[in-house]
């Protein structure tokens, strides 16, 4: 069996600080560690060991096509929907949302040829603020969250992390930054 793994890029530590803030006094709500924040790009739930090195020289490649950009965190969103939400989330910008498509699509396509099947979900840029046991119907949440936006900030390379589920505090996934991959210069 392999090991769980996402492609991610993830928010510099003030962006986080702020969002932090802002979630802290919103309370009834289990709200994702803000350590673990992060925009996922293609997830692949078993990753041959053997395969490792070949992915991360794809996922290398496939950033190095995509140029430095930035982006703003901002827009309230859910899954399924808002009548029965299990997953809270923030969005980004337009003009950042179609450079994170092309980043997803690279690193999906590179897990695809090193053997590492990315999961079939589509890709939404998001991050995740909050896993609910139950669905909710979540239109109040979403307009306190929807009034709040990041800074821009650059985003100049993707992470090849590991999750390994329960390992972390209070049962959360304990996840390992596996490599950094640098966008094109």
């Amino acid at each position: 069996m392999g090991q769980r793994m996402f492609v991610s890029v993830v928010p510099p530590e003030d962006v986080v600080a702020d969002l932090a803030e802002f979630l802290a006094p919103r309370e009834g709500m289990p709200w994702i560690d803000p350590a673990q924040w992060h925009l996922t790009l293609a997830f692949m739930a078993s990753v041959p060991e053997a395969r490792q090195d070949e992915l991360i020289d794809r996922l290398g490649e496939a950033a190095a096509r995509v140029a430095p950009f930035d982006v703003v965190l901002g827009g309230a969103g859910c899954f399924p929907d808002p009548t029965r939400a299990t997953v809270l989330w923030i969005g980004v910008d337009a003009a950042a949302g179609e450079s994170l498509t092309r980043l997803a699509t690279g690193a999906r396509a590179a897990a695809n040829v090193s053997g590492a099947t990315p999961d079939g979900k589509d890709f939404v840029a998001h991050l995740t603020l909050a896993r609910l046991r139950r669905a909710i119907e979540a239109t109040r949440w979403l307009r306190v969250l929807d009034t709040w936006r990041s800074r821009p900030w650059r985003v100049a390379e993707t992470t090849l992390v590991a999750s390994h589920l329960h390992e972390g505090a209070k049962g959360r996934p304990r996840h390992d930054v596996v490599a950094r991959l640098p966008l094109a210069r």
